[in-house]
């Protein structure tokens, strides 16, 4: 009973001290003079525009878990809102991209009620098909940058491009077959048994990830080989990942009057520029990602001192303000079921 009561009360405090220095941690990241002065030169009516380009952003987000949960049985669109947010705060938080993918099947099956086989299924196709996307359009806004970019920047945004659409191939690939993965998933963990020191704890993230069975792999095919499903998931992404994002940014830069031409080419160049979020520098690419975007945009004839608040606040407006929105629908989240037993 005490033992419980203990764990009960040890549970309460994680989850709100993970709020809280989440935070702390953006206080401490805005330079509040700075991102004063940048707003006030900004008329009212562009922050009016930027407020309505973040809402429907976010509505393209929620609609990509919506489309997926849909397909496979009735999910209120406040089930799939719920659902972004909290795997977005996970993954800012965690120190590794693996552990939030690992949470997404909780998350979706807590949220939307769906069957365990189902929610990883959700929990894939999703992972899969935003990869790929990302990938592919990354890809056209590295090519664009040829001759534009520094050799290193460029370099590092081929790397997260490529892995990008690896990832995302691999598991698009596999998600039929679930079962076998799982089998080589068992066989990773107990390589990972046998290392001195770290081992247990590699074994441990990997077994962390759901069991994958027959129903999983049906419904994932289910999912992925559906045109119409596909093709409007395919939607949302653009909207919530290319559109919006650069929209956002192009009026910002419009308003502190340096302009960017083409402006066409700008939505290109910030997703690559965002890419780097893949690599395991940083939780959610915290830093590095604000720092590779200054460096592609600078490259590209635009100040410093534009870039760097512009950025902030497309970061801020994109990623941290929804990623603290999801901590407290995280609240609920039962994460004993990523334990290993």
């Amino acid at each position: 009973m005490v033992d419980d009561r203990l764990k009960r009360v040890l549970g309460f405090v994680l989850r709100y001290g993970i709020g809280l220095l989440a935070v702390a941690w953006l206080l401490q990241q805005l330079d509040s003079d700075r991102l004063v002065g940048v707003l006030t030169d900004v008329p009212p009516v562009t922050l009016a525009a930027l407020l309505a380009v973040t809402v429907v952003g976010l509505a393209g987000r929620f609609f990509t878990w919506h489309v997926l949960m849909n397909r496979l049985d009735s999910a209120s669109f406040r089930a799939a809102a719920s659902t972004d947010l909290v795997v977005n705060f996970i993954n800012q938080v965690l120190p590794s991209r693996l552990s939030g993918r690992a949470a997404a099947p909780v998350v979706v099956r807590t949220e939307a009620g769906l069957s365990g086989g189902d929610s990883v299924a959700v929990a894939g196709v999703h992972t899969g098909l935003y990869a790929v996307l990302y990938g592919v359009v990354s890809a056209v806004g590295v090519v664009a940058g040829l001759g534009e970019f520094p050799t290193g920047v460029l370099l590092l945004l081929a790397l997260s491009t490529v892995l990008y659409f690896a990832a995302g191939a691999f598991v698009l690939m596999v998600g039929s077959n679930l079962t076998a993965l799982d089998r080589f998933l068992a066989g990773v963990a107990g390589l990972f048994d046998r290392l001195p020191r770290v081992g247990t704890r590699l074994a441990g993230m990997v077994r962390s990830l759901p069991d994958f069975t027959d129903a999983s792999a049906d419904a994932f095919r289910t999912l992925s080989t559906a045109p119409r499903t596909v093709s409007l998931y395919a939607l949302g992404w653009l909207v919530a990942m290319v559109l919006t994002p650069g929209l956002r940014v192009w009026l910002l830069f419009d308003a502190l009057g340096t302009g960017f031409e083409p402006a066409l080419l700008l939505p290109l160049y910030l997703l690559a520029a965002y890419s780097v979020t893949l690599l395991p520098l940083t939780p959610g690419g915290i830093g590095v990602t604000e720092a590779t975007a200054t460096a592609v945009f600078v490259a590209l004839g635009v100040p410093a001192e534009v870039v760097v608040p512009v950025v902030f606040i497309d970061r801020f407006l994109s990623v941290y303000l929804p990623a603290l929105a999801g901590w407290y629908p995280s609240l609920r989240l039962d994460l004993s079921a990523l334990a290993p037993e």
